[in-house]
């Protein structure tokens, strides 16, 4: 069983400019000889352990100090990252937030007035840096009260921080007002973006649950209508190409409201031998990703009643091809979530087993796309056209090409590349 206060992290390799390594006097030893250059065995550094130059594994206390900037040293975005997401596997986010606040009110010595004011005038932009970082990521974590009571204290403790030295420096007063102005103005446009994003979320749950809530009414509405009066999706959407833009418009919109770490939450399963209240013991929560997996199924049945609706073979076999056609372009347009919930209705009993009608359809097409989708080799044909499309949107110019660039731009898509390994 995981001890609580170590878990190996997954290599995190240096990729800014700052360093991303131990502090400069745990690099070297008396001689200037640097052992992570020339060793390739494990070292230790202050509770972390390293290999080959990258962090392998530490204590919960060793890696949050990681986390936390100084005069010296920014965390690399890469571990910021893993580590904002894996860390609520043992406590929740508004303790490692309370934790990263005293280390950078304490070990920075902001509330000290007697502090190096040149030492808070250079640590107070990367702690602000980290914050921004930590609400554009995970921004579903400030819902908790504590979590904004502690970001908005930090803030307020840097500001008064940078004015105090401003006002004690020999600089001229109008460069002083201008740096205190301009921090100030950074850390109201990041709160007003945090609260943007969570009014955001209130507002997408609510009409999640309202769909929810109707979705069954409608159902029974329709039931009731005569056969003769309800219209097929043809008639509302001709186009198969328009019909794959606003399916891609759909998921991206869904897409966009997952946070990562729903993901862990969705996945991560409690030890039944583990008797510690840890943060799973509350309810998870990911009602977003839910919401998700519920838009592929509904789409899926979408397709399958859209089929199977029709009483003539001629009808359905149009409709075959026609959903075959949207598949097709959403494979184009790089929407391969909205593309294998097409095929899967199309793979549905009710319509995989009408015979006479798939007689009618010219399936080489459809071949096709079911080849890309296949699941062997652990999706290979998937991950290789998955690739290819994230290549195709960083060079795309035409309409058609850019409507799938938001997918792969998307920081969310590092969510998927994460545990799609």
């Amino acid at each position: 069983m995981l001890n609580k206060q170590w878990f190996l992290m997954w290599v995190i390799r240096r990729k800014e400019s700052m360093p991303q390594t131990p502090p400069f006097s745990a690099m070297f030893d008396s001689s200037g000889y640097n052992r992570n250059l020339y060793q390739s065995a494990e070292d230790s550094c202050g509770g972390l352990y390293y290999h080959d130059n990258n962090l392998l594994s530490g204590s919960l206390e060793a890696l949050i100090q990681h986390l936390v900037p100084n005069v010296d040293y920014y965390p690399d975005r890469t571990y910021i990252f893993t580590f904002l997401l894996s860390s609520r596997l043992f406590m929740h986010p508004y303790e490692l937030m309370a934790k990263v606040c005293h280390l950078c009110v304490e070990h920075q010595r902001l509330s000290d007035p007697s502090g190096d004011k040149n030492q808070i005038r250079k640590i107070a932009p990367k702690i602000l840096q980290l914050l921004t970082e930590w609400t554009e990521t995970f921004p579903y974590d400030f819902r908790d009260e504590r979590m904004m009571r502690n970001l908005k204290d930090l803030a307020h403790r840097i500001a008064s921080g940078e004015e105090s030295e401003a006002e004690s420096s020999n600089c001229p007063q109008p460069r002083w007002l201008s740096n205190v102005k301009t921090y100030r103005k950074n850390v109201q446009q990041m709160i007003q973006c945090l609260i943007r994003k969570l009014a955001a979320l209130s507002q997408y749950e609510e009409v999640l649950a309202k769909i929810s809530s109707t979705s069954t009414d409608r159902l029974t509405l329709l039931k009731t209508k005569p056969q003769s009066i309800q219209r097929d999706i043809i008639t509302v959407c001709s186009d198969p190409y328009t019909l794959a833009q606003q399916l891609t418009h759909i998921e991206l919109e869904r897409l966009n409201y997952i946070g990562p770490e729903e993901f862990v939450q969705a996945f991560v399963q409690k030890d039944p031998l583990d008797n510690d209240k840890s943060c799973y013991s509350e309810r998870k929560k990911t009602r977003n990703l839910e919401a998700y997996v519920e838009w592929f199924n509904r789409l899926s049945y979408l397709v399958a009643t859209e089929i199977c609706m029709p009483v003539k073979k001629k009808h359905r076999a149009r409709m075959i091809e026609y959903f075959i056609d949207v598949a097709r372009e959403c494979f184009n347009i790089g929407n391969f979530n909205s593309l294998m919930a097409i095929i899967s209705g199309m793979n549905m009993s009710p319509v995989s087993r009408l015979k006479k009608t798939w007689a009618k359809v010219k399936t080489a097409k459809f071949d096709v796309l079911e080849h890309q989708m296949d699941p062997s080799s652990n999706f290979y044909n998937y991950r290789t056209a998955l690739r290819g499309a994230a290549q195709r949107s960083l060079t795309a110019h035409s309409s058609r090409e850019k409507c799938s660039c938001d997918y792969f731009e998307k920081n969310r898509i590092r969510s998927f590349s994460t545990f799609g390994k």
